[in-house]
């Protein structure tokens, strides 16, 4: 070990151990307190079908939660709720919808498009609510849906620097709700369409695969990066630009395509394919999965405030390189390479986050003989 080695190591460490004591002591309890709301807002849906699926969503997605609330660690304490209430209003939209349009429709594309609106409405592209569930079978939610809306687009207006997001926020949903669109099960017809348009959208100059394009169209973290980003009054219309180019693409493909390794085997059991098969093998997976990582480098290295979004960056790695479901022969090979290209950051995450797993899977047998009321 070189003389400055140590040096480098402390100063990453304590870089990551300040963002996660904001994070746990002031991001987390707002996290918890939105998280209840909505909990308590879904158990309110008179329709049963709709209430269950939308349980169902908040349950199974609170890592979606949990991580889209991290970006307003670096939000400032005077903004940070509004920051983080936004966030989960967003995220609770993302994977509500998704939820629903997975189910089965006979107009899925459609429906998946009338369903993600609610997007575009939250982040104020659009001023008014439509019928999100014209082509869904379910439809009385009680308001859930639009009160989610609401609550997402009146916690970004309140934040000093919400025009100079405006347009860049607008160009990614509409990405969102174009992949969600899209991306449809095997049953409603495969990812055709979702092919055809992801090659019109590949960036010229880069190497991008149509599948790595859509990844990258379905990513909500470059949305969350601008509503941070929006906190601070500082903030001009450039850098607001320059963080969307670094999300979308590379930051958002690596993001969607680690979901899919995570949720690989729960595809297969919806019959759904994955976007990682499309590789021809697990030592392609493991190149492509490395060159979007050092793309996504070197893109939030040219950002102000790099080492905020190279904290993230990690972060979001780990999250999904140290969950249990990350157990595949190819899921480690992507973890080793990963970390090496990562750093020393991505080492520290790794283990934090593991730590937080085997603790979880030590307190929930707990948990169930003495269920909470």
């Amino acid at each position: 070990m070189t003389a400055n080695t140590h040096p480098g190591r402390r100063a990453t460490s304590t870089t990551f151990f300040s963002a996660a004591t904001r994070y746990w002591l002031g991001v987390f309890p707002r996290i918890r307190h939105e998280s209840r709301h909505w909990r308590h807002r879904a158990e309110a849906i008179p329709d049963p079908s709709l209430r269950d699926l939308a349980l169902e969503a908040q349950r199974v997605k609170q890592a979606n939660i949990e991580g889209c609330a991290a970006f307003a660690a670096f939000a400032p304490s005077t903004y940070r709720k509004e920051a983080v209430r936004a966030q989960i209003a967003f995220q609770t939209i993302y994977d509500y919808a998704d939820t629903l349009a997975e189910q089965p429709n006979t107009h899925p594309l459609a429906n998946a498009r009338q369903l993600h609106q609610a997007l575009a409405v939250a982040i104020g592209q659009s001023t008014e609510h439509t019928d999100y569930y014209a082509r869904c079978p379910y439809r009385e939610d009680a308001g859930y849906l639009q009160q989610l809306a609401d609550a997402c687009r009146t916690a970004l207006d309140t934040l000093p620097s919400r025009t100079e997001i405006a347009r860049p926020v607008a160009r990614l949903t509409s990405l969102i709700v174009t992949y969600q669109s899209l991306n449809l099960t095997e049953p409603q017809g495969g990812h055709r369409h979702l092919e055809e348009w992801a090659h019109t959208e590949t960036p010229d100059g880069t190497d991008l695969k149509w599948w790595e394009t859509a990844a990258a169209a379905g990513s909500s973290l470059g949305v969350f990066a601008l509503i941070s980003a929006a906190a601070r009054p500082s903030l001009t219309a450039a850098e607001a630009t320059a963080i969307e180019q670094a999300y979308w693409p590379w930051v958002g493909a690596l993001h969607s395509l680690l979901d899919s390794l995570v949720d690989e085997q729960q595809d297969i059991t919806d019959n759904q394919r994955s976007l990682l098969s499309y590789y021809d093998t697990p030592q392609e997976t493991v190149a492509r999965l490395q060159a979007l990582t050092r793309g996504a480098l070197k893109a939030v290295n040219t950002l102000p405030n790099a080492h905020e979004h190279k904290l993230l960056l990690a972060a979001m790695a780990s999250s999904y390189l140290a969950s249990p479901q990350a157990s595949s022969p190819t899921a480690s090979l992507v973890a080793r390479h990963m970390t090496e290209t990562l750093g020393p950051i991505a080492t520290t995450s790794m283990t934090v986050l593991m730590a937080r797993h085997a603790a979880s899977r030590v307190r929930r047998p707990r948990r169930t003989k003495t269920p909470r009321s």
